[in-house]
């Protein structure tokens, strides 16, 4: 017994002793762990001190490269401005809006639309701003992979531009706002507005003259119509690669119909003629102005389906004004829609005359063209009007012929403003809305059948 306790007294003595001297050996290590820290942070704090020093002997004492360092930013936040990186041709630009917005502001030339049109031409021109990249609509086309990247808000914006959806809304507004009753009351009218189509012709040629294609022609053609909408939709399909300067000419002109037509007015006619008086307008029923947009909408779309998307609006625009049944409709296509896709297409329109797509030789023929286009289609009504007094006894005043481009109603305030430089109570208007509302619909017929030929 007492050799058995022995032995058990010395394997205890073994199993205790083991975690004595493992613990001991863990001190032992752990203590050599922190010795080596402690010789390491202090190589570290060597390093860093004889670092310190040597930016010391290499500086001084003196902290220039702090003041380097804001030198380097300030260069590099001027470099990121605007004025670094402006050219004559953006300045050019800019002054060209800045006159824009003061012919809108100041001199009050068609201002709801001129206005817009001149703020997205400044906006696009701010250096840096990426408003509005013609890459991403370069060809004629939408460039998807660089839309989805790095499109911004006038990018979406031109979409409605691009997919000829702003033309259709617009025609729908410009119905709803129209009144077909002088046309209906004075059916000669249509001649006056059909005889402003002359524009459109001298431009086709001149620009076919040029070197450009028959489509692209065609599309320049429009521009003598003086109707935006449909130069845009027209060109669209057959050169949409001109759209931008295409659409700036042919609302510029559209706007600057106060300061185009009257020279050529009064050059075009004495002051007796400018002196003629008409006669009060029959009144035309309810049931010829609701029938008319009806009839006229079957007619010429089955004459020329390509027309049909421009003729269609327009008279159902119309049909919703003279029905008298969707009154609440009528009156919103006229203001709400009316007046934001105005302000969405004269941004839109003005954002594509960026100074490296605008200037350049292709676009300074096209405006040319399209203000000379304008003034033949002006001379072309009131040409046609003064042709007409040999045979009429009824004699009518040619001012109204120049509102036979589709101008609407600027053409027509145009030829009252005119005719009472002559005579203070000779009141046009009303006769002059004749030949502008058909020349609307000259316009729309002209477009329907060059994209019948061409399209």
């Amino acid at each position: 017994m007492r050799n058995i306790k022995y032995i058990l007294l010395l394997v205890a003595f073994i199993f205790v002793s083991i975690p004595i001297n493992l613990s001991a050996q863990s001190v032992h290590n752990i203590s050599s762990d922190v010795t080596a820290s402690k010789a390491t942070s202090s190589e570290v704090s060597a390093d860093a001190t004889i670092k310190v020093e040597v930016d010391k002997v290499q500086h001084g004492n003196d902290p220039t490269s702090e003041v380097q360092s804001m030198d380097d930013t300030f260069a590099n936040f001027l470099e990121s401005t605007g004025f670094a990186q402006i050219s004559w041709g953006i300045l050019l630009m800019l002054v060209i809006a800045c006159i824009l917005l003061y012919l809108a502001i100041v001199k009050k030339f068609e201002p709801l639309l001129l206005l817009p049109i001149a703020f997205g031409m400044l906006l696009s021109n701010i250096p840096g701003g990426d408003l509005y990249n013609p890459d991403i609509f370069a060809g004629g086309k939408v460039h998807w992979d660089m839309f989805r990247n790095s499109a911004g808000l006038f990018y979406y914006l031109y979409l409605g531009v691009k997919l000829e959806i702003y033309p259709c809304l617009i025609f729908v507004g410009v119905g709803a706002m129209t009144d077909f009753g002088p046309m209906l009351a004075n059916p000669k009218s249509l001649l006056l507005g059909a005889a402003a189509q002359l524009g459109v012709i001298f431009a086709f040629l001149s620009a076919v003259g040029l070197g450009f294609a028959f489509p692209e022609a065609a599309s320049i053609g429009i521009i003598g119509g003086a109707d935006g909408p449909t130069a845009i939709f027209l060109t669209s399909k057959l050169a949409p690669e001109l759209l931008g300067p295409i659409a700036i000419a042919a609302y510029s002109y559209m706007a600057l119909v106060p300061v185009i037509q009257p020279p050529i007015m009064r050059l075009l006619t004495t002051k007796k003629e400018r002196g003629i008086r008409m006669k009060q307008l029959r009144k035309v029923s309810k049931k010829e102005k609701i029938i008319f947009p009806i009839f006229a909408s079957v007619f010429i779309s089955l004459l020329l389906p390509a027309s049909t998307p421009l003729i269609g609006c327009l008279m159902l625009g119309n049909l919703m004004k003279e029905s008298g049944v969707v009154e609440r409709i009528s009156k919103t296509v006229q203001n709400e829609l009316m007046n934001i896709v105005t302000i969405f297409l004269g941004l839109t329109v003005g954002a594509t005359a960026t100074a490296s797509s605008f200037l350049n030789i292709q676009t300074i023929e096209i405006m040319i063209i399209g203000v000379f286009a304008f003034g033949f289609g002006s001379a072309g009504g009131v040409l046609l009007a003064k042709f007409m007094n040999l045979f009429l006894k009824e004699k009518m005043n040619p001012l109204i012929g120049s509102a036979g481009v589709s101008a609407v109603p600027m053409a027509a305030r145009v030829s009252q403003v005119v005719g009472q430089e002559t005579d203070s109570g000779n009141f046009l208007l009303m006769h002059a809305m004749g030949p502008n509302v058909a020349g609307v619909i000259g316009s729309a017929v002209a477009a329907g059948l060059m994209l019948t030929i061409l399209g």
